[in-house]
């Protein structure tokens, strides 16, 4: 085990060292300089907010994540999450008040056929009030089909790894469709598909080859299935962007459904963290031969905003005909505490906005951003992690009130503005650039203003 360990561990610093190399030894590129003032973004520019149905909901009938809480007595309770169930005309007043354009849900498979064949009406109603609310405020809705849950009956037949799966899980896409496009939504086929297999692989046994399979031909099949029912729709499915790594975690996936793609969702949050891709690579290396090993806490992972640049620039070439939106952004703490890095939750937005106008103006087709989240939820086993515009004290709050971050002003001028004002500077300049997303960051460079 020992000697094998030391070749995991060789492999993985071979490669780590070959990106390195790559970006050291590379010819010299002059960097990206902006424009001498930032242009603001177009008035048909889409801002938005976004939340996920089993995350904010509550109220959570049976599903592969109630049994993943069940399972795993180290996870925070749901209990109601932040009761978006019961808020949330109140919650999409919030966002409206932004001005946002967008407001983006999840819309859950397991509230809405709690058994084969059998349809909660009650659940087609609360979802027929939240879309009639959001239109009704002035805003879009954008509508995720499948983030992440699906109901214990599925769970029972063998989730993601049984044969029938994508015919369940379409039976019941079709009934949302047929429902909802009237209202012209925009579509999220799956919410980041890799990490939702990285998740099934860990806590419901599925095998990665074949989950990739049918997770995209159930993208394919209900990507075609809406283009019937709404011509015209713009339909994605949003990738969870890797810096430093994205074709490889990312590319099998994007191109067994890049046909099927009306624009690009990109989630973008954290630059490239060298240490954590090592440890990375030596558990790929090693299957399963070693446990997982300890990495960094969601909020410590490193933030540098002009990685969001080069996620746009890597999605503007890979696509150069399609239009990019960032389908989820945001910046995480440790229960509402100050970060360790010092980063505000105002200044990590007007910076990431500032590298958005930059790569709008650079020519990159970028047509919307949603702001993760309009309130904290549960992500995933904790209440931890707070990335809400508007935070919630789960755990200690029987109220759930909503208080407005810093980041509520920051984001309604934002808004109003069309971006950060032509002479804004962003709080920290490029980091280097094998901090940020190698080895594009080293090849393409862009330059501080």
């Amino acid at each position: 085990m020992r000697s094998r360990f030391h070749r995991y561990v060789l492999a993985a610093l071979a490669a780590a060292a070959s990106t390195l190399l790559l970006c050291t030894h590379s010819p010299a590129i002059p960097p990206i300089r902006p424009a001498a003032a930032l242009p603001p973004l177009d008035a048909g520019f889409l801002w938005g907010v976004a939340a996920s149905g089993f995350q904010s909901e509550g109220h959570a009938p049976d599903s592969n994540w109630t049994r993943y809480i069940a399972a795993n007595p180290e996870y925070d309770e749901l209990h109601d999450s932040v009761d978006f169930y019961d808020r949330y005309e109140s919650d999409i007043r919030l966002a409206a008040d932004l001005g946002v354009r967008v407001f983006r849900i999840g819309i859950e498979w397991a509230r809405l056929q709690p058994a084969p064949g059998v349809w909660d009406a009650g659940a087609f109603r609360f979802y027929d009030a939240v879309i009639a609310s959001i239109v009704r405020a002035g805003m879009r809705p954008m509508i995720t089909l499948d983030h992440w849950v699906y109901p214990g009956w599925a769970v029972d037949r063998g989730g993601w790894r049984s044969p029938g799966m994508v015919g369940d899980w379409l039976v019941n896409m079709r009934m949302v469709v047929d429902r909802y496009a009237s209202r012209d939504p925009l579509w999220v086929t799956v919410n980041e598909p890799v990490a939702y297999i990285v998740h099934e692989i860990r806590r419901g046994a599925a095998d990665a080859a074949q989950m990739e399979e049918r997770i995209a031909q159930a993208h394919n099949a209900i990507y075609d299935y809406i283009h019937q029912v709404q011509p015209g729709a713009q339909v994605t499915s949003n990738v969870g962007y890797v810096a430093g790594s994205e074709a490889q975690v990312n590319g099998a996936l994007i191109d067994r459904i890049a046909d099927r793609l009306d624009y690009v969702g990109v989630d973008y949050y954290f630059a490239y963290d060298p240490a954590q891709a090592l440890l990375d690579s030596i558990v790929r290396a090693s299957g399963s031969a070693m446990p997982n090993l300890p990495g960094p806490r969601i909020w410590e992972l490193p933030l540098r905003t002009e990685g969001i640049y080069y996620a746009l620039q890597h999605y503007s070439r890979r696509f150069p005909n399609k239009p990019i939106y960032i389908v989820e952004n945001g910046m995480p703490t440790e229960n509402g505490l100050p970060r360790a890095d010092g980063y505000i939750r105002s200044d990590h937005l007007r910076d990431t906005v500032y590298w958005i106008q930059r790569a709008k103006a650079d020519g990159i087709n970028v047509i919307g951003y949603n702001y993760w989240s309009i309130t904290d939820n549960y992500e995933w086993g904790s209440y931890t992690p707070r990335f809400g515009l508007y935070t919630v004290n789960v755990r200690t709050d029987p109220t759930l009130t909503r208080h407005p971050t810093d980041a509520v002003g920051t984001y309604t001028q934002i808004v109003a503005a069309g971006g950060v004002p032509t002479d804004y500077r962003p709080t920290r300049g490029p980091a280097i650039c094998f901090l940020v997303d190698p080895p594009a960051s080293c090849l393409s460079p862009v330059a501080s203003p």
